[in-house]
C-alpha cells in the first residue's frame, strides 16, 4: 500500500531521533501506512457498551494478607552479627 500524503516519514525519524536511508524511509512508509490502515478499520468496530479496560484479565492483588507472626529471637538474630552491644547489631557510623 502507498503511504498518506500527509504521513511526513523525514518528521517521525527525527521525532525518534533516527536516520534513515532512502531506502528504508520508502520501506519504513509503506510499513508505517499499513498500520495506520489496520488502526482504521479498528476504529469502525463498534464499542457501544464495552467497557475501557487496561488488561484483557480482571488485575486481583496476589500478596498474601498481612498477618503478624512471631520473629526471630534476639539469640538468633544476633548469632552472625560481626559485633554487638546490648542485644544490637553494632554498625561503622554514617552520619558524622
Amino acid at each position: 500500500m502507498s503511504a498518506p500524503a500527509d504521513l511526513n516519514i523525514d518528521r517521525i525519524a527525527q521525532l525518534a531521533r533516527i536516520a534513515l536511508t532512502p531506502e528504508e524511509k520508502e520501506k519504513f512508509s509503506a510499513q508505517l501506512a499499513d498500520v495506520l490502515t489496520n488502526i482504521e478499520k479498528l476504529r469502525q468496530v463498534d464499542v457501544t457498551g464495552v467497557e475501557p479496560t487496561a488488561h484483557a484479565f480482571p488485575v486481583y492483588n496476589v500478596w498474601a494478607d498481612d498477618v503478624a507472626k512471631p520473629g526471630l529471637s534476639v539469640e538468633d538474630v544476633l548469632r552472625n552479627a560481626p559485633e554487638k552491644r546490648d542485644n544490637m547489631i553494632v554498625v561503622p557510623k554514617v552520619v558524622e
